[in-house]
């Protein structure tokens, strides 16, 4: 009678702690700018200006009109220029990977969307008000030499409008970044398998292309609603305050003479944390959904 043999497991081999040496950076860098500023965050977030315990903070987020109005606001802008960035960059996206256009313009696409994702702050906000301020250069020969005024038709830079499309600048770039490797990854048989079977070109986007990118498409919108949501420099530059959104209304209760209340503030940043886990959790989790086809 045969015997049969058990193959012996492989014990693995003990990890040596030089082997952490490489990685310690990085947990030194998460804990000192990451898990630390989120505790102090967190505990700052329930102290009075007096510094005793309190939860008043965390109770006027949800009935300060003030602030409820911020949060809003902040989640307005960052959707409709998410939603809008997200169709024009991936309109661009798909232009220069499946689409018709020469492969020459890809890496000038590509470039220009690298830095324009960057590009924000103080240096965009005066970018846009030098062309389309009141006296911007697009104002100007819109108005001399076409006889169009933007703004006595109701078109306004400063306001909520205005600030939206300051936003898509570096929105839509950021969605091209993301959507091209998308893009890239449709495999070229399950378009012969849908033309061989009779599929028409829509019926191959609508059936097969598009509901296999939907999950990148929609987490791609979401880092553009993180991207928005967190912005700073840019609307204060712009604006100097006028638009209250949530990171301006920090600001004012953190370094404001008049409404200075740092633990509210903290507070107040606390919820925009809230805000983003669980945009970072949806992002994942579709991520995780697109990978599975586009391996």
């Amino acid at each position: 009678m045969a015997q049969t043999t058990v193959p012996l497991k492989k014990t693995p081999a003990p990890t040596n702690w030089k082997t952490w040496l490489g990685v310690a950076p990085f947990f030194l860098f998460a804990i000192l700018f990451l898990f630390l500023p989120s505790m102090r965050l967190i505990t700052a977030s329930f102290s009075s200006p007096e510094g005793n315990f309190t939860l008043d903070n965390i109770r006027q987020l949800f009935t300060v009109p003030l602030i409820v109005n911020a949060y809003k606001l902040s989640i307005q802008i960052s959707a409709i220029t998410a939603l809008g960035g997200g169709i024009l960059g991936f309109l661009l996206a798909y232009a220069v990977t499946v689409g018709g256009l020469p492969k020459s313009l890809r890496p000038i696409l590509m470039t220009f969307s690298g830095v324009a994702s960057n590009f924000a702050g103080v240096p965009l906000a005066f970018a846009f008000v030098a062309t389309l301020g009141r006296q911007g250069f697009i104002t100007h020969v819109l108005r001399d030499y076409l006889g169009v005024d933007l703004y006595s038709a109701g078109f306004n830079l400063y306001s909520f409008a205005g600030l939206s499309l300051v936003y898509m600048y570096f929105q839509f770039p950021l969605m091209v970044l993301i959507m091209a490797p998308a893009l890239d990854g449709l495999k070229r048989e399950w378009r012969e398998a849908a033309e061989n079977l009779g599929a028409t070109t829509t019926q191959y986007w609508l059936r097969v292309a598009l509901p296999v990118l939907l999950p990148s498409i929609l987490g791609a919108m979401i880092l553009l609603f993180g991207n928005a949501f967190g912005a700073y420099a840019t609307a204060y530059a712009l604006t100097g305050g006028r638009i209250g959104i949530v990171t301006i209304q920090i600001g004012a209760q953190i370094r404001g003479d008049v409404l200075y209340n740092p633990g509210l503030g903290y507070a107040m940043a606390v919820g925009m944390v809230v805000i983003m886990a669980i945009s970072l959790a949806g992002y994942s989790w579709l991520q995780a959904k697109t990978e599975r086809w586009l391996r």
